[in-house]
């Protein structure tokens, strides 16, 4: 049993010996004790002032005593108003030691039969252009997102919708026709995914040109700028042959469904290698050629239902104006659907493949509104989750240089931005790496690789997800202060004394005796690893990864403290060697873990 499960029964015990009541669980409030006192938990009395009918500070003194009596985990206690400061005895804090070393997940939930099944969504590409840095937030968000509710004992299944139908992407199509000149990946010696983007970037250059000659015409003819900005838009050329293309698109055509295959199988096999180089992937994919469909199916239903209205122009709506909010379109008047109906469709697909009890939406914080008005829909559609749904709502990334944009170019490619994260790592690790024994070149790559994408990683996930933030790649990558590397250094260290140890044939005991010596800054290590199992129950219920960075940097910075107070191998007697070493190991085996939930290697050598 946990130390605070011993002392909450101890006192539960307590409150109806010496008052004769029994109060509820909840009014045994623990917490830390402040370091100004001595004491390693409080118990705080103002709640059970009802109960005992005393002043605080009696009430603390008599519980105190009983606990002192009563509970094995208690040697001492002081009392400071209504606080009862409780010294934790140090056969207790080994026995917790113990329990900790004796679970290689120490602190997470088992997921079992019987668990609920989460599922996320994240990533949602669309298949005109690469991935890029707003991607890589959202990708790294959605699988840390997956491991933490899979530690708080949930079932998770991690889907993508990819976005591979629609104007956008008849563009970069009709501009690989018109000047592509047949080019293949190979033959360009570019990912799928890059070829295809440089063809909606030149869509767009050609069609601003046409754009501006026709709106030169139509101010000559004397329309405002305005007006004639606005009819140049909708009548350059290229704009209406992507329309007639994406007609023929939805009316089936052969030429242009294998045209658009071909292309997006291009594209795909780049997603790919970004979503590997990025160590995240997905249980299942969708598309959103495949949900339009089923969407509009699903509005139709809703129509005959009542549940939604025909508009005179033979558009259907929502009307939510009783839920305080306006009218949404679901279909247009010439039948083709909008986002909302392709969600539909896909939330009805889901729900066909697997038993879903919470569904989260990783998605920019651009898109509250949808989802607000997505979850009142798929409650009316009788889906049970969508009153319940979550939308994990994030803020943009911005560079030190200003935000991107995709259409002119811009942005900061996802695999490039990989790319120098790893190229940074190693030259930044270079001295560090070479003092390394027998390192071939293939390991110094690899760990500039682990450093790299833990630098990236780390720099986007210990920032609150809600919050927009400014993204430098020089800052991440720093061995000091609350970095990945400052955490992966650390690991590292501790796994290299304990492959000291073993090279000095020390063995570690499968558990320490009672008796095993303890210090004041052992005893907090103790307490910081205990703290892990909280930490994951929080980041679980807050959907906050950056929750779970913040306990890896702050674990990491106590040890290092107590590793610049103490010496482990050279320690004074065999049994603190021993204890520090059991104390080691088990941060560095939490550490790997916490940074795991974060989508984080750590590496055995650094």
């Amino acid at each position: 049993m946990k130390i605070e499960e011993q002392i909450t029964v101890a006192a539960l015990a307590a409150v109806k010996e010496l008052y004769g009541t029994e109060v509820p669980e909840k009014m045994i409030q623990l917490q830390k004790t402040r370091s100004d006192f001595e004491g390693n938990l409080t118990l705080v009395t103002f709640p059970l002032l009802k109960t005992s009918h005393k002043k605080p500070e009696d009430t603390a003194q008599d519980l105190g005593e009983y606990l002192k009596k009563n509970c094995k985990a208690v040697a001492d206690f002081n009392v400071v108003k209504g606080f009862l400061n409780l010294v934790i005895a140090q056969a207790a804090w080994t026995g917790l030691l113990n329990d900790i070393n004796a679970d290689e997940k120490f602190g997470e939930k088992r997921v079992t039969d019987e668990s609920p099944l989460v599922m996320i969504e994240y990533s949602s590409p669309n298949t005109n252009k690469p991935l890029h840095l707003g991607h890589v937030r959202n990708n790294l968000l959605g699988w840390s997102l997956a491991q933490i509710m899979e530690a708080n004992g949930n079932k998770v299944v991690k889907t993508n919708i990819v976005n591979d139908r629609g104007i956008h992407i008849c563009k970069s199509m009709l501009a690989w026709l018109k000047w592509g000149n047949g080019i293949t990946p190979e033959q360009a010696g570019k990912k799928g995914d890059h070829l295809i983007g440089d063809f909606y970037v030149l869509f767009d250059k050609h069609y601003k040109e046409e754009c501006k000659q026709l709106q030169e015409q139509y101010e000559k003819e004397g329309m405002t700028a305005d007006e004639a900005k606005e009819k140049a838009e909708h009548e350059a050329p290229l704009i209406k042959e992507a329309h007639d293309m994406l007609v023929k698109w939805e009316a089936n055509d052969p030429e242009i469904r294998a045209l658009w295959e071909k292309m997006n199988n291009w594209v795909y096999a780049g997603f790919d290698e970004t979503y590997k180089a990025l160590g995240v992937g997905f249980d299942k994919i969708y598309y959103e050629s495949n949900t339009y469909l089923v969407g509009k199916k699903k509005v139709e239903e809703g129509l005959a239902k009542g549940l939604f209205i025909r508009k005179e122009d033979n558009s259907v709506w929502a009307d939510l104006t009783d839920e305080g909010l306006d009218q949404k379109l679901l279909l247009r008047k010439d039948g083709t659907s909008v986002y909302m109906t392709q969600d539909i469709g896909t939330a009805e697909m889901r729900f066909n493949d697997y038993p879903i009890d919470k569904m989260i939406y990783v998605v920019g914080n651009e898109q509250n509104y949808h989802f607000q008005v997505l979850s009142i829909l798929l409650d009316r559609l009788g889906f049970k989750w969508g009153k319940d749904l979550v939308h994990f709502s994030y803020g943009m990334v911005e560079l030190p240089n200003g935000k991107m944009k995709s259409r002119e170019g811009t942005v900061v490619d996802a695999d490039d931005l990989v790319a120098s994260m790893i190229e940074n790592a190693k030259s930044l690790s270079e001295d560090k790496v070479n003092k390394l024994e027998g390192i071939t070149e293939e390991e110094k790559n690899e760990i500039a690789r682990i450093v790299g994408m833990g630098a990236l990683k780390y720099f986007i996930l210990k920032v609150d997800a809600r919050k927009n933030m400014l993204f430098n790649p020089e800052e991440s990558i720093d061995f000091n202060g609350n970095t990945g590397p400052f955490i992966q250094y650390t690991y590292a260290r501790i796994r290299s004394i304990l492959r000291k140890a073993e090279a000095q044939n020390i063995t570690l005991p499968a558990s320490l005796n009672d008796d095993a010596p303890l210090n004041e800054k052992e005893i907090a290590l103790i307490q910081k690893l205990n703290d892990f199992g909280a930490a994951v129950a929080q980041a679980g219920i807050d959907y906050s990864p950056s929750g779970i960075a913040n306990y890896c940097y702050e674990l990491t910075k106590e040890f290092n403290q107590f590793y610049h107070d103490y010496s482990i191998l050279n320690a004074d007697t065999e049994a603190e060697k021993i204890t520090r070493l059991m104390i080691a190991k088990n941060v560095a085996k939490v550490i790997k873990n916490g940074m795991a939930l974060l989508g984080i290697e750590v590496p055995e050598r650094m």
